[in-house]
């Protein structure tokens, strides 16, 4: 077969990949990561079933099945927060003031910040809009009592000492605390919302009435990442004490399946990434070989956990591994979790699939839509990325989800790939049980989302298979997990908020997402522009790399490597021409025995030359237009940026930095440049936003002031050396410049 170049989507179905070695579809995987969305996007859209008679049909299914759940009957706790949430949701500025205030108490350990905290973000909000607006006890009983806390704070600066002026400054010493303790207490109830108990026997036994009625389970420890061995040996002894305590139970498999165990592999290694990859194909390795054993011999199936984009690739390495070890072989309950919002998705069910048809075993595939959005996009920002590694609609995300579905729904999977769905939106399950035929397949849902819709569908077909991922742990372990959880249910994007709220129209739920997609002028959404442009136009966003991804790592790694020997050579720079001297040879500070180059340095008479030099071209600089100096720092930038991997490779060298310290390092200084090179054409554009009355000062500050002296610090020699300079340039000096 010819080499993979580009992944191509639409011939998935076709078989193009059938005969492709594992080694090419990882290729493939990788080289998919920030793939051009509006292209790729065109061929997804070809895997979904989009025939007028398909759309009508599972069109009408999702209308039929809102229609049911918005006739469930809630009771007690959870309508209470449904309420909650729709009433304060994440389009309001009371929403997100709750949800930032809520994540924050979580964190604050002093009553004191907390206190101060709350005073800050409540007194600045309309709470009385919302007032009677819900008929929930629990939403209006809140909203008083934020009206109370915010409105006394902002009349108590203004009362004078009558009696009502007493009484309020009595509620505004009491109003925090009592606001804090209830924002504690709101937290702990959203947590048995989302959470099924504190510990896998309280679980246990909270599954029960669960089971009964069709649902198995998938169950999770909380908790993020280990970052001490101690963190990752807790969290071993924690998986294993589910997995043990699992195994234990009998369990009525007429009723439904056996429960499953879900892990997270940051939570089993404070070095999960790829910097460490030896350590991980090892150390982690056996970890997870350990639970393997365990849960193979108890007969509990284990999922691994999607996480950051950024550890796709190496969480694919080990899991080859995990799937191809003794232990593993033969078992066909080892899992994993793929995140449809990744541009890698499809690419790596392609993988898996062969991975499994080579050894023969099958794999449970939980195919999930993605639960760090906000979050990757900005670090696909932070990191200059030259694109976004996920899709930047919600429309483009359900529309690779449904892709993806077809694919483990099709043919080609069938024996290799046992298919887990996860969603709570009608719409996706009615095109997803339109696809399936008779494929075996299950549903999953969140414990606390999704109840009435899979509790309409057990209704409807006993044999469908739903499990519920349902967390286990502690109030303290609860932020990250909740947060995520509320954003899903406040965000007025979704599905789940959407559901709850009747002033929303059926028809506007269940519009099929290929609908959405193709009503948009552009696939990709061109309102989040990409990360390089995050800046707008004035100015660029300086180049990074994801050293994570092998497809930007291996490029930049050759290209670093041929100046693993070179000898540098330095001296005085003085008006163009490198000024000679005594030599004296550099050393690693890493591997002294390891010689980076010589450098002559400046004696007095090379000093009093550049002094010199400056103060006789400042005449000149001073008064060249703002525009050819703002050229010359972009330029600069734009070398900076073409001459990268020798600047990092020395920064390495020479200044002993960690290579993704050098990639900072030179990003910072091409920021620097074209920063100072903007500020520069503003203020000659508004002499008004200069420092000092207008005239003289201004005029002389656009001119200089004369020769700067610019020393820079030991530990960055590149960045804060040329923030120095390329500032005093802008505006018009000459520079002395000591490294």
């Amino acid at each position: 077969m010819e080499a993979i170049t580009m992944f191509k989507a639409s011939e998935v179905l076709a078989g193009r990949y059938d005969s492709a070695h594992l080694d090419e579809l990882f290729k493939a995987i990788t080289d998919n990561y920030i793939v051009d969305e509006e292209q790729y996007l065109s061929e997804l859209i070809k895997l979904v079933p989009s025939s007028d008679e398909t759309l009508t049909r599972v069109t009408r299914r999702a209308h039929e099945l809102v229609n049911k759940v918005r006739q469930f009957e809630k009771k007690g706790l959870m309508i209470g927060i449904d309420a909650f949430l729709q009433q304060y949701s994440l389009e309001t500025q009371e929403g997100i003031i709750l949800m930032c205030l809520a994540e924050a108490l979580l964190r604050i350990p002093d009553a004191a910040t907390a206190d101060a905290l709350i005073e800050d973000k409540l007194s600045g909000a309309k709470w009385d809009e919302h007032l009677s607006k819900s008929d929930s006890v629990l939403v209006n009983a809140s909203t008083w009592g934020l009206m109370l806390t915010g409105k006394i704070i902002n009349l108590d600066k203004n009362l004078d000492g009558s009696p009502s002026h007493l009484l309020s400054r009595l509620v505004n010493r009491l109003g925090e605390p009592v606001i804090r303790q209830a924002m504690m207490a709101a937290m702990k109830i959203m947590g048995k919302q989302f959470v099924l108990g504190r510990t896998m026997k309280e679980a246990l036994k909270n599954s029960e009435d669960k089971r009964k009625l069709g649902y198995t389970h998938s169950y999770d420890m909380l908790g993020e990442a280990a970052l001490t061995r101690k963190d990752a040996e807790k969290y071993f002894t924690d998986y294993a004490n589910a997995i043990t305590e699992l195994g234990a139970q009998r369990y009525n498999e007429n009723e439904s399946p056996r429960p499953t165990i879900s892990i997270k592999l940051s939570a089993l290694h404070p070095r999960y990434e790829v910097a460490n990859e030896d350590r991980v194909l090892t150390e982690l390795y056996d970890t997870v070989i350990r639970l393997i054993k365990l849960a193979r011999g108890l007969n509990i199936g284990i999922s691994i956990d999607a996480e950051e984009v950024d550890r796709l690739e190496l969480s694919l390495k080990l899991f080859q591994k995990l799937f191809n070890a003794q232990a593993t072989k033969g078992w066909g309950l080892l899992g994993i979790v793929v995140q449809a919002y990744s541009k890698r998705a499809l690419p790596v069910l392609v993988w898996l699939t062969r991975l499994a048809k080579e050894q023969g075993d099958e794999i449970p595939v939980r195919l999930v839509k993605g639960a760090y959005w906000d979050s990757e996009l900005k670090w696909a920002q932070q990191a200059g990325e030259a694109a976004y590694p996920l899709y930047t609609r919600k429309a483009g995300t359900d529309v690779s989800y449904l892709a993806c579905a077809r694919y483990l729904l099709s043919d080609a999977t069938r024996g290799a790939i046992y298919p887990q769905f996860a969603s709570h939106n009608a719409q996706t399950v009615a095109a997803i049980a339109d696809m399936a035929g008779d494929r075996h397949h299950e549903f999953q849902r969140l414990h606390g989302m999704g109840q009435e819709l899979y509790d309409t569908i057990l209704a409807e077909a006993g044999a469908k298979t739903v499990r519920i991922y349902a967390p286990i742990g502690a109030h303290k372990d609860l932020l990250p997990y909740l947060v995520r959880r509320l954003l899903e249910n406040g965000a007025n994007t979704s599905f789940v908020h959407k559901l709850v709220d009747p002033k929303t129209p059926i028809d506007s739920l269940v519009v099929h997402p290929l609908t959405t997609l193709m009503g948009y002028k552009t696939l990709a959404n061109n309102k989040i522009v990409p990360p390089t442009h995050i800046f707008g136009q004035e100015r660029k966003n300086s180049k990074g790399l994801n050293m994570n991804i092998i497809s930007e790592a291996a490029p930049f790694f050759a290209a670093l490597d041929k100046f693993k020997d070179t000898q540098w050579q330095a001296g005085p720079l003085v008006n163009g021409k490198t000024l000679t001297g005594e030599h004296k040879t550099i050393f690693s500070p890493f591997d002294t025995r390891q010689s980076v180059g010589q450098v002559a340095f400046a004696d007095n008479a090379a000093l009093e030359q550049a002094v010199s030099s400056a103060a006789n071209a400042f005449a000149s600089w001073s008064r060249t237009g703002v525009e050819v100096r703002a050229s010359a720092l972009q330029k600069l930038a734009d070398l900076l940026e073409e001459n990268r991997e020798e600047l990092i490779a020395l920064c390495t060298r020479e200044a002993g930095k960690s290579i993704q310290d050098g990639i900072d390092e030179v990003r910072e200084a091409v920021d620097f440049c074209r920063y100072y090179a903007l500020q520069a054409k503003k203020l000659m554009a508004k002499p008004e936003l200069l420092p000092g009355p207008t005239g003289e000062l201004n005029e002389l500050f656009l001119q200089g002031r004369g020769v700067f002296v610019c020393i820079s610090p030991w530990n960055f020699p590149l960045a804060i050396f040329l923030g120095q300079v390329s500032a005093a340039l802008a505006a018009g000096n000459t520079v002395v410049a000591k490294p």
